[in-house]
């Protein structure tokens, strides 16, 4: 079960934050945690992640900015969006310009994140299982064009 587990990158740039949602979370998830967009960016290159949860206010980049950066290279991830401030426009930037799955406002209720995470999650694989079968009809297709042109010039 262990390597089946959910991994999550947690963003927050108060530390406090990052082990409260690491000591709720652990034991479920596979928790990640980056004290900042830039320490998130060099996580995500070396691990795969399936949901990304981001606070939005952070010093040298927003939450939105940092999805927004990520977006093209790692656009797997579903993204759930943390803040503690009833900010409109952030929340609105984030669905528009981050791909935001979810928005929970802070400090954040444990149960409430963990059902946002399932949701997510089942998002997630739902997003996975429907890449792998467009693959596979891709490469479907490109057999069945070979057998065609093989079978024109004969």
């Amino acid at each position: 079960m262990n390597e089946n587990k959910i991994t999550i990158l947690y963003v927050d740039d108060e530390q406090n934050n990052l082990v409260s949602f690491k000591a709720v979370f652990r034991i479920k998830y596979k928790i990640l945690t980056a004290i900042s967009g830039e320490e998130a960016i060099k996580i995500l290159m070396k691990n795969t992640v399936n949901i990304i949860i981001t606070d939005q206010r952070m010093p040298n980049m927003t939450g939105v900015e940092f999805l927004e950066n990520i977006l093209t290279d790692y656009p797997d991830p579903i993204r759930i969006l943390l803040t503690g401030y009833a900010d409109m426009n952030a929340v609105v930037d984030a669905v528009n310009k981050g791909k935001i799955f979810h928005y929970l406002s802070k400090p954040w209720n444990e149960e409430e994140l963990d059902l946002t995470i399932t949701k997510a999650y089942e998002v997630y694989k739902q997003r996975m299982d429907e890449k792998e079968m467009n693959e596979k009809l891709g490469l479907t297709n490109e057999q069945l064009e070979f057998l065609l042109r093989q079978k024109l010039l004969s």
